[in-house]
C-alpha cells in the first residue's frame, strides 16, 4: 500500500508505504463500538447526586403513634413519600461507569478506524510545516491549499470543519499555529485513540515517516503480547 505525501502548498512531493495491518483492516463495527463506548464511559464524571433516606436530616423519631390517630401509619419523615424526604433510585456520586478495555482491542479498533478513513480518503500525509514560531496565517494557508488542490472543501471552511493533525511531537509552534483555527486539534501520535480519530472528519499526518512508524509500533507491541 502506498500513499501520496503532500507539501504545505497541497502539491505531491513523494510517496510513503503503509502497512496493511494498520491501514488495510476490514471494518469491524462491533469492536469499534465496544471500545469507543468504553472510552466514553471511562471519561464519564459522576457529579449528579441526590440524597436517599439515609442521608436526609431529621426523622429520628416516629412522627406519631402507630394507632389511634386516624392517620396513616409512618415510621420516619425521611420516607420518600414525604416532602423533603429521601429520593428513591436517584443518581448517586458513588456510581461506577468505568469499563475495562483490553490493550489489544483498543489497538485493533484504532487501526480499524484508520483503515476505514484511509479507504474514505480522509487521511492525508503532509510534509513538515517547518514552523519555528507560531503563525496562524501559515496554518490557515496550509489547510486552504489542501482544500483547493486536493478538492476537499471541508478543510477550508471554519463552520463544521473537523480536522485532527497528528505529529510525532506537538511543538508549541505547531500547536499554537492551529489553535486559533476553529475545528482543528493538534495531537501527538502517542495520544491517538479510536474516539479522537472518529471525532474528526479528516486526519492530517505531519512528518509522515516518523508518524507512521510510531503508529505501526503499536502493532509490534500488540503482537509481542500475544
Amino acid at each position: 500500500m502506498e500513499a501520496v505525501i503532500y507539501n504545505p502548498e497541497g502539491k505531491k512531493s513523494g510517496e510513503i508505504k503503509l502497512s496493511a495491518d494498520v491501514f488495510g483492516l476490514p471494518w469491524n463495527a462491533d469492536l469499534v463500538y465496544q471500545v469507543v463506548h468504553g472510552q466514553e464511559e471511562n471519561a464519564r464524571r459522576t457529579t449528579s447526586h441526590v440524597k436517599d433516606r439515609s442521608e436526609v436530616k431529621g426523622g429520628g423519631r416516629k412522627p406519631w403513634r402507630q394507632k389511634g390517630t386516624g392517620r396513616a401509619r409512618h415510621g420516619s419523615i425521611r420516607s420518600p413519600i414525604w416532602t423533603g424526604g429521601g429520593v428513591t433510585h436517584g443518581p448517586n456520586k458513588n456510581e461506577k461507569y468505568g469499563q475495562k478495555i483490553n490493550q489489544k482491542m483498543k489497538t485493533k479498533a484504532l487501526f480499524t478506524v484508520l483503515s476505514r478513513k484511509w479507504r474514505d480518503q480522509e487521511v492525508l500525509f503532509v510534509n513538515d510545516l517547518a514552523l519555528t514560531v507560531p503563525k496562524t496565517k501559515t496554518a490557515a494557508a496550509t489547510l486552504k491549499n489542501m482544500a483547493e488542490t486536493i478538492k476537499l472543501p471541508s478543510l477550508a471552511y471554519k463552520r463544521g470543519r473537523r480536522v485532527l493533525l497528528l505529529t510525532p511531537e506537538a511543538t508549541p509552534a505547531i500547536r499554537k499555529s492551529f489553535s486559533n483555527l476553529g475545528g482543528t486539534l493538534v495531537m501527538p501520535v502517542s495520544q491517538l485513540n479510536p474516539l479522537s480519530a472518529l471525532s474528526y472528519k479528516h486526519i492530517i499526518v505531519l512528518e509522515p515517516e516518523k508518524s507512521v512508524k510510531l503508529i505501526a509500533a503499536r502493532q509490534a507491541v500488540r503482537s509481542a503480547k500475544k
